[in-house]
């Protein structure tokens, strides 16, 4: 009698959890806006060694009674098909006299194609600019056991690592079952609506998702700039920044982004 009521129970149990998958609701296509911080402050305090401290002190501490500790950025993610459409919203202001650290600016428009692996970047590179064809970005996840909530959605999180050295924190739903997220971070099983990067002081998250029909003339690649692969950019960009020692590390870890 009680291995019949124990069947009987496992039974139940798993009718309602095959109704509940039934009746979850799904987010195909849509906008998700979200907002990029950074700890300029801790950035900036990084690049400060014994070569350069008696000039770049002074200049960051003036920097820090000019200007806010965390820099915030606006940008969305059209997602529809498929595919994905990262564009950064440009700031109301700019920076005074001295500029905020590179890697806490937006400089990529980026259209990701998962059904065919492919994504076109066009990357603002100072005066120049670059349309970036190659397969989307690979990263090894680790998927955990942590959840957290995002912009209404239930996320799991996952670590990776990107650059081969860049400790990647991410969250996912699978309620927006598609393989997309901000900026070039993908390869989850749903959408990235979290990224942090601890040990660089920045993080991207969704702020609003808002479900929509996404016009397929709104969810084109960007096609303007100078035609490049991921590695013919690295090789331009290391070409260009090899004297600039760890200024140009810096300008190269941002740019790759």
């Amino acid at each position: 009698m009680k291995k019949i009521l124990t069947i009987a129970t496992l039974l139940i149990l798993s009718a309602n959890l095959l109704m509940a998958q039934a009746n979850k609701h799904f987010t195909f296509h849509g906008i998700i806006e979200f907002d990029k911080t950074s700890n300029t402050w801790a950035m900036m305090q990084k690049m400060i060694n014994k070569d350069n401290e008696t000039w770049y002190q002074p200049m960051f501490d003036q920097y820090k009674k000019n200007r806010p500790q965390f820099r915030v950025l606006k940008s969305t993610l059209k997602f529809g098909n498929n595919q994905t459409l990262f564009t950064p919203i440009e700031p109301e202001s700019t920076s005074g006299y001295w500029g905020d650290p590179l890697m806490s600016s937006q400089n990529n428009t980026i259209f990701s194609d998962y059904n065919t692996g492919m994504s076109v970047t066009q990357k603002n590179v100072f005066e120049e600019t670059f349309l970036v064809k190659d397969t989307t970005r690979r990263i090894k996840w680790k998927l955990t056991g942590e959840t957290r909530e995002i912009a209404g959605y239930q996320c799991r999180r996952a670590n990776g690592l990107i650059l081969d050295s860049i400790y990647v924190v991410a969250f996912y739903t699978e309620e927006i079952p598609v393989s997309g997220g901000p900026e070039s971070f993908n390869g989850l099983p749903g959408m990235i609506l979290g990224v942090a990067l601890p040990h660089e002081n920045i993080t991207w998250f969704a702020t609003k998702v808002t479900e929509q029909p996404i016009d397929e003339k709104s969810l084109t690649a960007p096609k303007k700039g100078k035609p490049a692969t991921n590695k013919s950019f690295m090789t331009v960009l290391q070409n260009a920044m090899k004297d600039w020692g760890d200024q140009g590390k810096a300008n190269l870890k941002g740019f790759s982004l």
